[in-house]
């Protein structure tokens, strides 16, 4: 839905209310968007849980920095080709 900025402003409420039940509103002036209400994205991990798992990780040992330096050392070298490898 796209709504004039003057029409938001007069019905935020109801606005809001439609962004609850899933609705995305484009907000426009002078025939230009210029804000969107969308309802909330909702996370995949919750917060505390992607917290504790990132704590169990392994630190990177004293030479990954070398190691990322050298890779992208490599990568950026003229006439290396980069493809993906499955």
């Amino acid at each position: 839905m796209r709504i004039k900025a003057t029409d938001a402003g007069r019905g935020l409420s109801n606005l809001l209310s439609r962004a609850a039940a899933g609705e995305t509103i484009e907000i426009h002036r002078h025939g230009e968007v210029v804000a969107v209400v969308s309802p909330p994205r909702r996370s995949l991990v919750p917060g505390d849980v992607l917290l504790q798992t990132l704590k169990r990780i392994p630190r990177p040992d004293g030479g990954f920095g070398a190691d990322m330096r050298g890779l992208a050392a490599v990568t950026r070298r003229p006439g290396v080709m980069r493809h993906r490898v499955d």
